[in-house]
């Protein structure tokens, strides 16, 4: 941690972010559009994180030093229907929900924060937000549990009408259309993916457990303001 110094938004310096459960970076490129200096941690490692990286347990990585911090618990226990799919394939569900621990240790931490997670996820107040907001060809509904306060755009999916992205295959073969890309498993044609979710560094896996840095460089703004109340 000796590299990680603390930031003191309202100076002539980029406050620090620590990004826990990072995996790729799709959140952590829009925090640092935002203006924040980002630094992620993963228990996996992540050859294409963009910014600084350091491979650890995100319940164990000390949170000092930090202005801000945000959280994607792994969201695998809180996927709609997931559990009911792995019991009729006869897998055994092991997903264990890491989201009370995480908000614990950001609480503790006593600095503005986001915790990330899909819809379904047991977060406190959390604000949604879809990809139709910030003229994404997506919807990629996520849920967004914060200390401060923001004003939440709501969803635009009036303009989402013509059906031009591949999602499926019918039962008896012909193509199915969407008017929305669908960026997870094998839904679609994951050449439109990248152009969607605005991430041109991740490979196809990486992708599908990404959010579209437009959200979180949404967020940033909101999350500024409170790093520099708290500075002041």
């Amino acid at each position: 941690m000796g590299d990680v110094k603390i930031q003191q938004a309202g100076l002539a310096v980029r406050p620090a972010i620590l990004d826990l459960f990072c995996c790729a970076g799709g959140a952590a490129k829009g925090y640092h559009d935002a203006g924040f200096d980002v630094v992620g941690v993963d228990i996996r490692p992540q050859p294409n994180y963009p910014y600084e990286f350091h491979q650890a347990d995100a319940l164990e990585f000390p949170l000092d030093g930090f202005a801000a911090i945000h959280a994607s618990p792994p969201c695998q226990a809180n996927v709609k229907g997931l559990r009911a799919v792995n019991a009729a394939l006869g897998r055994t569900d092991q997903h264990v929900d890491l989201i009370p621990a995480t908000r614990e240790r950001l609480i503790a931490a006593g600095v503005p924060y986001v915790i990330e997670n899909v819809e379904g996820a047991a977060l406190r107040n959390p604000v949604r937000l879809c990809g139709s907001s910030f003229a994404l060809p997506l919807r990629r509904h996520r849920l967004f549990e914060v200390n401060f306060s923001v004003m939440v755009p709501p969803c635009n999916h009036s303009w989402q009408t013509q059906r031009r992205y591949w999602t499926s295959w019918r039962p008896n073969g012909e193509r199915r259309l969407s008017t929305v890309v669908q960026v997870y498993g094998n839904a679609g044609d994951s050449s439109e993916w990248a152009a969607a979710m605005e991430i041109g560094w991740m490979t196809r896996d990486e992708l599908r457990e990404a959010i579209p840095p437009a959200y979180t460089r949404f967020l940033g703004d909101y999350l500024m303001l409170a790093v520099e109340a708290v500075a002041a």
